[in-house]
Order: C-alpha cells, then sequence, then structure tokens
C-alpha cells in the first residue's frame, strides 16, 4: 500500500473510530468483546481499503465490516440476542447514517469551519499558524520568516491553537473535551 493510501486510512480511522465504538456498544455488551471486535474491524478494513470506494463515506463501510464480525461473535457463542438481528442492525446502522449528515458533523462542514477560525484570527497568529500548518514550515522556519525568536514563535502558535479551539467549539465542530487537548 502506498503512503498515501496508508495516510488516508489513518485519517479515515480515526474521523470514524468513535462512531465505530459506539455502534459496537450499542450492539455488544461485554466491553473486552467491544475492543476486540474494535480491533478487528480496523485490521480487516486496513486489508481490505483497496475495495473501499473512497467516494462514498468510509464510515457505514466500516460499520458493515463490524456487523459482520459482530454476528460472527454472537455465531461462535452460538447465541444471537435479539439486538442483533440483521434486521436491527439495519435500523441501527440507518441512524449512525443520519448522524453523519448532522449540521457540522461532515468533514466538509469541519474544513469550512477551520478556515473561518483560521480567518478570524489576529494577522500575527493567523500567519504563524499558516506558515507552520500549511506551508510545513519548521517553527524555527516560521521564526525566521516573520523575525521573531523560536520562543515568540513557539507563544504564538501556542495562543493561536488556543484561539482555534475555543472558536471551533463556538462552532459546534469541537467538545469542551477535544478543545482542551
Amino acid at each position: 500500500m502506498d503512503q498515501k493510501a496508508h495516510k488516508a486510512f489513518e485519517i479515515l480511522a480515526r474521523e470514524n473510530s468513535r462512531m465505530l465504538l459506539v455502534y459496537l456498544r450499542s450492539l455488544v455488551r461485554d466491553e473486552s468483546a467491544v475492543d476486540d471486535l474494535f480491533q478487528e474491524a480496523m485490521v480487516v478494513a486496513w486489508k481490505r481499503l483497496d475495495e473501499c470506494d473512497l467516494d462514498r463515506p468510509f464510515g457505514p463501510w466500516l460499520r458493515g465490516i463490524a456487523s459482520r464480525l459482530v454476528l460472527a461473535h454472537y455465531r461462535k457463542q452460538k447465541s444471537l440476542p435479539v439486538v442483533v438481528q440483521e434486521a436491527v442492525l439495519n435500523v441501527v446502522d440507518r441512524h449512525f447514517r443520519n448522524i453523519n449528515l448532522l449540521a457540522g458533523d461532515t468533514w466538509d462542514d469541519k474544513v469550512a469551519a477551520l478556515r473561518e477560525c483560521i480567518d478570524a484570527l489576529p494577522e500575527k497568529h493567523k500567519v504563524t499558524i499558516r506558515g507552520k500548518y500549511f506551508e510545513g514550515l519548521s517553527v524555527a522556519g516560521v521564526a525566521e520568516r516573520f523575525d521573531v525568536t523560536i520562543e515568540a514563535c513557539k507563544k504564538r502558535m501556542q495562543r493561536g491553537r488556543t484561539m482555534l479551539a475555543a472558536c471551533l467549539k463556538s462552532k459546534g465542530v469541537l467538545s469542551a473535551s477535544e478543545a482542551e487537548l
């Protein structure tokens, strides 16, 4: 697998990991089984990434893998709770698809909010953030470009990221706990 596919998988897996855990927890009560199924779903998705149509949403594809793993999990235990009948799986999956369609929850909505928040930053923070994250400059490179010390550059970046987090939180893109990270 090439580097771009590896990076794409990394991003898609990170964006969908919480959704997948919630999905699995809604179907399996045993937390250790949920962890195992989550890991197995990610491994299967990684191995089958070339089968994924990346022009379509990744979440439903990943949930499809997970639902088959959940069914296999219950078959091994020779018990299939009512919650895991195929019809119920389809209803649960439809609810997750609807969640993905909520405003502010799509990748494009998040990127648009990020751009708006960056544009709203004071100029010295905006150029520092753009230099580091969009142009790929090192902290020393950004400091040199704007003729500030490395420490001053680090402080601008820290303040800029704090302002970005607050802005994204106000737009509903970040939760309070994510904004603190």
